[in-house]
């Protein structure tokens, strides 16, 4: 198994998902009932099933309702380089679908932006389905319009290193883009799919939003003019995203922080710098979490050390990863995160209606804009 941040949050959700993590105080208030809630990178967890199942457990789909989320975009691995890339990932994908057949009252595939509030009328979660990484792709560009048929609608460019299109984030070298990469974007923009430059490093970010034509994301990271870490980006990338109709998702990571252990005000703040320097119609939320909260014991913090053990000898872990730090931000650990979030904005000045563009709107848009209905 090649581990992401969503196989670390549901190891640590199935090690100790209880109590206060799961509780709320009272009915979602109006403006966040109605709204369309967007994961814009996420992930579901069931910790609750058993090795294998693939039908969601009554308990975490109970549970899931509760959090209000809409829709949420989830990753199919594999990231890294790695010779049966592509073979790995059509197993992922095939075992992804499966999930899907076996909740269809549940869940709800996503593959036109309407999707998206008819999944919210039916009473179901809308799944994106997307890649973190193109090294399953390589120079055989025929794939992303495979990876399109059976339902991927994301595709980000690299992860942490380089792949054949590009530098990833903590590449030394950090060279930008290559030909091949250039080929690529093409290709992604010709299949209409949304280009995601997540993971991708500054000199790959930079020249591949100069290159695109169509609007585009960054759909976890965080602004580098607060922290500077190599997973955050430049001023000049929120603007040049927000200047081609793109969208920047703000994630709850530790790399917000530069000591690794991110507050909910400094999430907060990097929203705001974000909304400040892009736009309030540029700005969004990926969490690059689960949807279920997590509650941290002694299983999760075992899970969490062998998890960085086996990131740092596949050389993808970032700077300021370590066995003792989690991904996320304590502070809006809980089953409520979104609503909460929304509500504390809307302490600091916040309009219902920016709120609902961050949660949500300006992702709706942007799907909208490039895939269509």
């Amino acid at each position: 198994m090649h581990i992401d941040r969503r196989t670390l949050l549901g190891g640590m959700a199935a090690a100790a998902l209880a109590g206060p993590a799961l509780a709320r105080k009272a009915a979602m208030p109006s403006w966040y009932s109605s709204a369309i809630v967007i994961d814009g990178l996420g992930g579901i967890n069931d910790p609750y099933g058993s090795d294998g199942e693939l039908r969601l457990t009554d308990r975490a789909w109970a549970e899931m309702r509760q959090t209000g989320i809409s829709c949420v975009r989830d990753t199919l691995l594999p990231v890294g380089n790695y010779a049966d890339s592509w073979e790995q990932f059509g197993k992922n994908l095939d075992f992804y679908h499966d999930q899907l057949l076996a909740s269809p009252d549940r869940l709800l595939l996503v593959e036109k932006a309407a999707d998206i509030p008819a999944a919210k009328a039916a009473g179901k979660l809308g799944i994106i389905l997307g890649t973190q990484d193109t090294a399953m792709v390589g120079p055989a560009l025929d794939r992303l319009a495979e990876m399109k048929k059976r339902g991927v609608r994301a595709v980000q460019l690299t992860y942490n290193l380089a792949n054949l299109s590009g530098d990833g984030s903590i590449e030394p070298r950090n060279a930008g883009i290559t030909n091949l990469g250039r080929d690529t974007i093409r290709r992604i923009e010709a299949e209409k799919l949304l280009l995601d430059l997540a993971h991708g490093g500054a000199h790959t970010i930079d020249d591949a939003i100069a290159f695109a034509k169509r609007p585009l994301t960054i759909s976890h990271t965080g602004a580098r003019a607060i922290t500077d870490h190599p997973r955050n980006v430049s001023d000049a990338a929120i603007r040049g995203v927000a200047d081609k109709g793109g969208v920047i998702g703000v994630y709850f990571m530790p790399y917000l922080a530069a000591d690794m252990h991110a507050s909910g005000a400094m999430l907060l703040h990097h929203i705001e710098h974000v909304a400040r320097v892009g736009g309030e119609d540029h700005v969004a939320i990926g969490t690059d979490g689960g949807v279920l909260p997590n509650v941290i014991d002694q299983a999760a913090r075992d899970f969490a050390r062998k998890d960085y053990e086996q990131r740092k000898a596949a050389g993808i872990a970032a700077p300021g990863e370590g066995p003792d730090v989690f991904p996320l931000v304590l502070d809006y650990n809980s089953i409520d995160k979104l609503e909460r979030l929304g509500t504390d904005l809307m302490k600091r000045g916040w309009t219902t209606v920016q709120v609902e563009k961050l949660l949500g709107r300006n992702l709706m848009r942007l799907y909208g804009d490039v895939w269509g209905g």
